[in-house]
């Protein structure tokens, strides 16, 4: 179905949105779909994030789109600004200083309350 429904789409010229993917685990860290490295907080449990406002300004949230799905140990949580991935409960997300897929210079942050994320 989802092949008919493409090829429909691509023979009519339609735009089709970019499906984003769940997070991953690569080179023994969880990374988003464009390889940047995610964290998490020490101060969050699962399904609750104690980053807001402007911590969430230097460490954006790794926000899901409308349409992603949780799988496997990937999961969603609600915020109030939108859906946040989650690894085993714990929100994840990005440190605005990281530039480049690899880079992983939010870990040990404000005292080592920051992680780069592991499986």
């Amino acid at each position: 179905m989802k092949r008919i429904v493409l090829l429909t789409a691509l023979a009519l010229g339609m735009a089709l949105p970019a499906l984003a993917e769940p997070p991953q685990v690569k080179n023994g860290m969880i990374v988003d779909d464009e390889g940047m490295t995610l964290y998490t907080l020490d101060r969050d449990s699962a399904g609750t994030s104690m980053c807001n406002d402007g911590c969430a300004m230097k460490w954006p949230p790794a926000m899901a789109d409308a349409y992603d799905k949780a799988s496997g140990d990937f999961g969603l949580m609600k915020r109030g600004d939108g859906m946040q991935w989650t690894y085993k409960g714990i929100p994840l997300y990005r440190w605005s200083m990281d530039k480049q897929a690899g880079d992983a210079m939010g870990d040990g942050m404000a005292g080592g309350m920051w992680h780069a994320a592991k499986p």
